[in-house]
Parts: C-alpha cells; sequence; structure tokens
C-alpha cells in the first residue's frame, strides 16, 4: 500500500506542475502534452509526423490538425517537408517554444535529477523496470 501511496502523490506533484506549465505558457493540457512529446522525440533524433501525435495524444485528425494550428499560430510549431518524402511534412519546435519550455521545466528537471543522484545505477535500473511495467500496466496501449 505505501507504493501505491507513493505513486498517487508523484502523480499529484506532476499534475501540479503541469497545471503550472499550462498557465505558464498559456495553453491546454493536451497542447502541453504535444509539447513534452516533441521535446522527447526530437532529443532521440526522431521526425514527428501529425499522425504520431494523434496517436500519441489519442485524437482525430480533426483535433490533431487544431491542436497543431493553435501550436503554429502561438510560434510553438512550424510544419516541414518530411526529410525523406517531401509529400508528407513534420512537426518541428521552434527554438523559442524549447527554450521557454526549458526555462520553465529547467528547476524541476534539476530537482529529479538530484533525487536519481541520491540513487546507485543498479537501483535506478530497477526503478526504471519498475516504472515502465507500470506504465504498461496502466497504459497498455502506449
Amino acid at each position: 500500500m505505501e507504493t501505491l501511496r507513493a505513486i498517487r502523490a508523484l502523480s499529484d506533484a506532476m499534475d501540479r506542475m503541469n497545471n503550472g506549465m499550462k498557465s505558464d505558457m498559456d495553453m491546454n493540457g493536451t497542447d502541453l502534452a504535444a509539447l513534452r512529446m516533441l521535446i522527447v522525440r526530437e532529443q532521440r533524433g526522431e521526425s514527428i509526423s501529425p499522425h504520431d501525435i494523434a496517436h500519441h495524444l489519442r485524437i482525430s485528425s480533426a483535433s490533431t490538425t487544431k491542436l497543431l494550428d493553435r501550436l503554429a499560430d502561438s510560434g510553438h510549431i512550424v510544419r516541414v517537408p518530411h526529410p525523406r518524402d517531401r509529400r508528407a511534412r513534420v512537426v518541428q519546435l521552434t527554438p523559442a517554444s524549447k527554450r521557454e519550455f526549458f526555462r520553465l521545466f529547467r528547476a524541476h528537471l534539476r530537482a529529479m535529477e538530484a533525487v536519481a543522484d541520491d540513487y546507485s545505477e543498479k537501483e535506478l535500473l530497477v526503478i526504471n523496470q519498475f516504472m515502465d511495467a507500470l506504465g504498461s500496466a496502466i497504459d497498455p496501449r502506449e
């Protein structure tokens, strides 16, 4: 039970962090989730299509178009030709959007890194496996 309470407390803390970032960036939760997805995938060197965003967020094509229009109008993303298929488009974060996101997220990231520094690589491996398994258990489609 203590582990489930700790998970709930972490979830609550993440919700508060996300709510603060939504407010600071003047966007809704879906917009922020799209930005987080784009940041993670761009850091991996992946191209992101509108379809990838729709699948990740589990929203319709029409909702994805509206989302991308909002993010483009606010200067957070640009749509550019796919690097290998010029008929397709990919979505990229603007440099200003990345700077804003990391300016707001930096303190949270540093705090999380400080907590992780208290654990050995072996302990972190177990924690990662647990978190991955837990995520798969509650959201098996991701």
